[in-house]
């Protein structure tokens, strides 16, 4: 009976390899192998170990672990352990091992030896672990253990990790901007322990060796300090639930060799803490004060104090006014001593981490003034902003990356929030590749902080409909996987990644590795789509442009007037031209320069119509994972859409902007078609969308403003958008009529003039009428020169631009209606000026609906740059409005019923703007 037993294995065996696309037989289920551990071993060497056993297990092997001094000799060993190890060496010279030099840090090699042994040796306990998963890999792919193995790698990248937003899409009710406590009702996916598992093993199958933890004021929920036991913002229990749920993560963290980097804003402290002293919990005005700094470095100290293999990564902007000292103050002074506090009182002596964002901050400045400090430091800055755009950044922003990379710390590069592709899904293996190239070549960063793809605000879930909520972890493996593989080594011959990538997909979908080509070829072709929209047509790198739901034909034509981000197109895109230059050097006859906008209406199209043809080419030999596959076609077809889309609506705006400098109505008649056009495709994109999709983006605050301002969760479906766009189109039809009937008074050009609320001024200050020849300023004689004329006659503040300047600006007032104080930010870039609201660096830029011009160039002040006018709006009741340093003018409080039309007066040298043609579309 066992001869036949053992002949049939054999018989099998060998059809097995015969078999088309077959790699090996399995081995022989008496084949044993044993893993041998050095005693005492690390938990990163168990858990390495013990994922090595489970391959084994299943591909057929009897495996089993042990731990031993000394190797027996005997055959079928593998030997696990740091290159330093007696176990190693020893094994070494018992079976004639020859691993070569060691590798560097997290390195490892795989050797094989006599006596059907192989030695698994790292230069540290991640390496080792690391030399563990990569031999696992080979047993799954191969079948068995491969007979002659010589594996030596270690990364590039010093610092790769990826993270999760401990936040949501929506404020909590008394709370503003990142403010989120640590509770089961908020986020019960937090102390899900299957859950923490499942993705702490996605990012060690990845080799990435952190977790970044995003939250603005996290101490109060994990630990109570005994000065500020009031701090604390969470009940008894869920302290206690949080203390057990974050030991565990940062354990369970540590076996698969991962820092666990807590993220905080500064300056920002606990609800509580705030109310007991009477405080705002977050200030950007605000200047360092004792208290705060004392709270927050004990804060420190005691969460440093408390968990292991904890790191810290800083925020000095956003929630702390801008570049300064006061930033330079704030990490020496604060955040550094706070952690040296926190070792010193634990008795640990590994410096964790701690990782700058060079976000609203003068990070060179800041680093330059720590390192004497603190000698684990790293920099962050992002890779193409809030989105994906290009893989050859350039300019400015790519001169700062550099300078942060030739300093004495690492710096690490950030794939941030991902605005332009979500929700739909992306697997561009080649735009990824080329992407952490350009980290590498052009920026000279050694590190990679990875977002999730889509649903950021809205982590663990998907935005799909479907019958349950899917994971991004599952729906977005390629991603992390794509990501991490070029963060580990980045130069991989192309020929060979697209076979990669092809038995990658082909394995997860059951089909054939050419079909599994084909899926990476659809990825690869929509992979370019987004970036490409963007970055030629875009607002802004920030995620207050939400691109997958279009865009409104006054952005496109008139991009300024929406607060344009120039750092886009000056430093996130390959040389080229917006489509306002674009369409003035048409009307001048002058020659273009680099990437154009009918080039990527081309381009994208012709992208779209690649990617739906390669899926469809791979959806018959498909057998697993259906629905999924269903999904990723039905995205192909939604960005193939949304390329037609946007190519008809810029071929629209380009017509438009014709008409701008010919005034030949005949332009603008030639735009109807294709406006016409892109509504018809946007249809297509709601059919699309309303039983695959519940939102096109995951934050639903107001600080979304492009296309629509997204308040309490409204315009965040493809379907919202539609009515926008036919009233567009219907607008431009009767503008026309009205230019062909009579000589009409556009609405652009009709007159309001603003009435005075009233309001009791409680700030100490004077007040004179807006009109030309009045001071503006307590301190100087300096007189308004022109005004628009809604502004005549309002009632202004005046105050002390020197004072403003040193101390920023403060207004008390009271009202019993609401209001809308008109604020004049001068249009020049110095430390003498308050620098107007911009959501890209100030998440808090828009609480009073002030972050979008109102009147641009609406007044002149004699030897000052021109002046724009922005509005804040408050309710009834008393208030106070807190500024920056720099000087401002305060031009009056108005009745916030009155509507307050937003247009260009091209006053002070913004004549030419003026001539915005937006109102044909209003």
């Amino acid at each position: 009976m066992w001869k036949c037993l053992a002949s049939s294995w054999f018989l099998i065996g060998c059809l097995l390899l015969s078999a088309p696309g077959a790699s090996a037989a399995p081995p022989k289920p008496t084949e044993t192998r044993l893993i041998v551990l050095p005693k005492k071993a690390h938990p990163r060497l168990r858990y390495g170990a013990e994922r090595l056993l489970a391959a084994l297990q299943a591909a057929g092997y009897k495996a089993s672990i042990t731990e031993q001094d000394k190797v027996s000799g005997k055959s079928n060993q593998i030997v696990v352990g740091r290159a330093t190890d007696a176990l190693l060496t020893q094994a070494a010279t018992t079976y004639h091992a020859t691993p070569g030099a060691a590798s560097g840090r997290e390195g490892f090699t795989i050797t094989s030896a006599d006596k059907n042994t192989v030695l698994v040796s790292g230069t540290d306990n991640s390496g080792v672990l690391y030399g563990c998963l990569e031999l696992a890999e080979q047993v799954k792919a191969q079948g068995k253990i491969e007979e002659k193995l010589s594996v030596k790698e270690q990364p590039e990248m010093v610092m790769r990790g990826a993270c999760i937003g401990i936040q949501k899409p929506y404020y909590l009710p008394g709370r503003t901007v990142y403010e989120y406590p640590y509770t089961p009702e908020v986020f019960p996916w937090l102390y899900d322990k299957a859950l923490w598992v499942k993705y702490l093993d996605m990012l060690a199958d990845n080799r990435m060796n952190s977790l970044y933890l995003w939250n603005g004021h996290p101490f109060a929920s994990l630990v109570r300090l005994k000065d500020y036991p009031y701090a604390v913002e969470v009940d008894d229990a869920t302290f206690k639930k949080n203390e057990e749920m974050y030991r565990f993560l940062t354990e369970e963290a540590d076996k698969r060799g991962i820092w666990v980097i807590q993220m905080f804003y500064n300056i920002i402290v606990s609800k509580p803490f705030a109310e007991h002293h009477n405080i705002k919990t977050q200030d950007r005005a605000r200047p360092i004060v004792p208290l705060i700094a004392d709270y927050t470095r004990k804060s420190i100290a005691a969460f440093v104090e408390k968990y292991p293999n904890v790191g810290l990564m800083v925020a000095l902007g956003e929630a702390m006014e801008g570049v300064g000292q006061d930033d330079v103050d704030w990490f020496n002074k604060t955040i550094i001593p706070g952690v040296l506090d926190g070792l010193k009182a634990s008795g640990q002596t590994e410096l964790p981490p701690i990782v700058l964002r060079a976000h609203d901050t003068d990070a060179p400045r800041v680093i330059n003034a720590a390192l004497p400090l603190y000698k684990n430091l790293y920099t962050e800055a992002k890779f193409n902003g809030e989105a994906l755009t290009t893989y050859t950044p350039r300019g400015s922003w790519a001169e700062l990356h550099r300078t942060l990379s030739g300093m004495n710390s690492v710096h690490i590069e950030n794939v941030h929030i991902l605005a332009n592709l979500e929700p739909f899904r992306y697997g561009s293996a080649d735009f990824i590749q080329k992407s952490v190239q350009a980290m590498h070549s052009i920026y000279g960063a050694n590190g990679l902080h990875l977002y999730p793809q889509a649903s950021y605000w809205d982590w663990p879930y998907t935005a799909d409909k479907a019958p349950e909520r899917l994971l991004q972890i599952d729906r977005d493996w390629m991603w992390y996987k794509a990501w991490s593989r070029y963060a580990w080594k980045a130069n991989r011959p192309r020929p060979a990644e697209v076979n990669y990538w092809g038995q990658q997909l082909g394995e997860q979908f059951g089909t054939t590795v050419e079909a599994g080509k084909q899926v990476l070829e659809a990825y690869e072709q929509a992979g370019e789509i987004e970036p490409k929209l963007l970055r030629r047509y875009g607002i802004t790198d920030g995620n207050r442009q939400t691109l997958t739901l279009g865009m409104l034909m006054g952005q496109l034509i008139n991009p300024k007037r929406y607060g344009l981000f120039t750092l886009l197109y000056e430093s996130e895109a390959p040389e080229g031209e917006m489509i306002i230059e674009y369409a003035e050097k048409e009307a001048k006859g002058q020659k273009h320069i680099g990437e154009t906008p009918p080039q990527v209406a081309d381009e994208v199209q012709a992208h779209g119509k690649a990617a739906v043809a390669a899926i469809e080419r791979a959806a018959p030999s498909v057998t697993k994972n259906q629905a999924e596959f269903a999904r990723i076609k039905n995205d192909m077809y939604c960005q193939a859409v949304l390329a037609d889309f946007y190519a008809e609506k810029v071929r629209a705006a380009l017509q438009v902007l014709r008409y701008k400098y010919s005034k030949n109505v005949t332009d603008l008649e030639a735009a109807v078609p294709a406006l016409e056009g892109s509504v018809q495709h946007w249809q297509k994109m709601v059919d699309l969308t309303k039983n695959t999709y519940l939102y096109a983006n995951s934050m639903q605050t107001a600080q979304r403003k492009i296309p629509m301002r997204g308040v309490d969760a409204t315009y965040i479906t493809w379907a919202e958008m539609l009515p926008v766009y036919q009233r567009e189109l219907t607008n431009l039809r009767h503008s026309i009529d009205s230019l062909k009937a009579v000589k009409a008074l556009p609405a652009s050009q009709k007159l309001v003039v603003l009435r005075n609320a009233p309001v009791t001024l409680l700030t100490k200050a004077g007040t004179y009428s807006v009109a030309a020849g009045q001071p503006v300023f307590a301190d100087t004689t300096t007189q308004i020169t022109a005004l628009a004329p809604e502004l005549a006659g309002l009632k202004g503040v005046r105050l002390n631009a020197a004072q403003q300047r040193k101390n920023g600006t403060e207004l008390r007032f009271t009202t019993t209606k609401p209001v809308q104080v008109l604020v004049g930010y001068f249009n020049k870039k110095s430390s003498r000026y308050l620098p107007a609201p911009q959501l890209e660096i100030d998440a808090s830029a828009n609480d009073y609906g002030q972050a979008d011009v109102k009147i641009a160039n609406g007044l002149v002040v004699a030897g000052q740059p021109a002046v724009n006018v922005h509005a804040y709006t408050f309710k009834a009741g008393t208030h106070t409005l807190n500024l920056s340093r720099g000087a401002c003018l305060i031009l009056g409080f108005a009745d916030a019923s009155q509507p307050l039309r937003t247009y260009n007066a091209g006053l002070g040298g913004g004549g030419e703007q003026a001539k915005e043609i937006d109102w044909l579309f209003e």
